[in-house]
C-alpha cells in the first residue's frame, strides 16, 4: 500500500463566498465526512502558510498585495470571486499545502499526497484572480518543487473547466509540460486544442476539449492514449494535478457525464503512468454529495 498524505486545515471553512454562491464550505465538510472511511489509512498533515516570496513564484507582488487588501476588508474580485475577511489567510494556506506535500516527498513521509483546498487555483493568472480562484495552487506547488530539484514538473488538470491560469503561467516553459481536459465552449473560453505553447514551450502544453454531453467513453480515450505519449516523451520528476470533480455527470455547473467511476479510471490512469511521486490539489467539484465520494474514489486509488 502506498503511503499518502491528506492535507487539509480548518481554515478553508473560514473562506466565506455568501449564501449560495456554488464554490461553498459544504463542499469540503461533505469532502471531510465521506473520507473518515479511509482517514486510518492516511497520514494526516497540517498545511504551513505560504510566504509572499513564495506566492510571487507565479504572482506579481502588485496581485498579491491588491488580495491581501481585498481580503482586509471583505471587497471581491468579480460577482464570481468573493473574499471574505479570512480568504487572504485561506488562500495562503492553499498555496502552502502543496509546498507541505512537496517537502514530505522528499524527505520521503510519503510517496503521494491529496490537499483537500480552498479556495482553487487554476484559473488565478499571475496578474489577475478570477473563477472562484485566488492564487494558483498548483503553479506556485511547481514552480516549489522545482526549487526542491524536480526540474520537469507535468501538471495534469480533469477539472471540467480549462485552467487558463495555470497554462498562462507556464506557456512559453519548456520545464513544465501542462496537459488538460475540459468541457469545449465552457468558462473560460480558453483551452483550444491549437494552444500548444510559445517559443521555447511550443509543444508542452496539450490541450484535450470535449464537447458538452461527453462520458467516460471519449475523456478516456485521451488519458488512455494522449497522456502516456506526452508523459513518456516528457519524462517528468513529478506529477502534479489539479483535482476538478466538476466533469462528474451530476454537477450543476457543466454539461459531461463522466461517471465516479470514470474518475476513478482517469486516476488510476495518471498514477499508472510512472513510479513518480503524485501530488492531487482540489479545485471544482460543485454536487456537494457527490464531490466527497468522488474524492473518497481518487484517494482510494492513491492509496494502491
Amino acid at each position: 500500500m502506498k503511503r499518502v498524505a491528506w492535507i487539509t486545515d480548518d481554515i478553508y471553512l473560514q473562506h466565506d463566498t455568501g449564501a449560495g454562491h456554488p464554490e461553498s464550505v459544504e463542499r469540503l465538510v461533505s469532502i471531510n465526512l465521506k473520507i473518515k472511511t479511509l482517514e486510518d489509512k492516511l497520514i494526516e498533515i497540517s498545511p504551513r502558510m505560504a510566504t509572499k516570496g513564495e506566492v510571487n513564484y507565479v504572482h506579481t507582488m502588485e496581485h498579491i498585495d491588491d488580495i491581501e487588501e481585498r481580503g482586509r476588508v471583505g471587497l471581491a474580485v468579480d460577482a464570481d470571486t468573493i473574499l471574505s475577511k479570512q480568504s487572504y489567510s485561506s488562500a495562503l494556506k492553499a498555496v502552502g499545502a502543496g509546498l507541505v506535500a512537496i517537502d514530505g516527498i522528499r524527505e520521503d513521509k510519503f510517496e503521494r499526497a491529496f490537499c483537500a483546498v480552498r479556495p482553487p487555483g487554476h484559473h488565478a493568472t499571475p496578474t489577475q484572480s478570477m473563477g472562484f480562484c485566488l492564487f494558483n495552487n498548483i503553479a506556485i506547488t511547481a514552480k516549489y518543487a522545482q526549487k526542491q530539484g524536480y526540474k520537469k514538473v507535468m501538471i495534469i488538470d480533469f477539472d471540467v473547466h480549462h485552467g487558463n491560469g495555470t497554462q498562462d503561467a507556464f506557456y512559453d516553459d519548456d520545464s513544465v509540460f501542462y496537459f488538460s481536459t475540459h468541457e469545449a465552449y465552457a468558462y473560460p473560453g480558453t483551452g483550444n486544442w491549437a494552444h500548444k505553447g510559445r517559443d521555447k514551450g511550443e509543444g508542452y502544453t496539450g490541450n484535450y476539449p470535449l464537447m458538452p454531453e461527453s462520458g467516460d467513453k471519449e475523456i478516456l480515450e485521451f488519458y488512455h492514449e494522449d497522456l502516456p505519449k506526452h508523459y513518456h516523451e516528457f519524462q517528468p520528476d513529478i506529477i502534479l494535478v489539479s483535482a476538478g470533480y466538476d466533469l462528474h455527470e451530476s454537477d450543476p455547473l457543466a454539461n459531461l457525464n463522466v461517471t465516479t467511476e470514470g474518475i476513478r479510471q482517469i486516476v488510476r490512469a495518471i498514477l499508472d503512468l510512472g513510479d513518480k511521486p503524485v501530488v492531487f490539489m482540489l479545485e471544482g467539484g460543485y454536487s456537494v454529495t457527490d464531490l466527497g465520494w468522488n474524492v473518497v474514489a481518487t484517494v482510494e486509488e492513491m492509496l494502491v
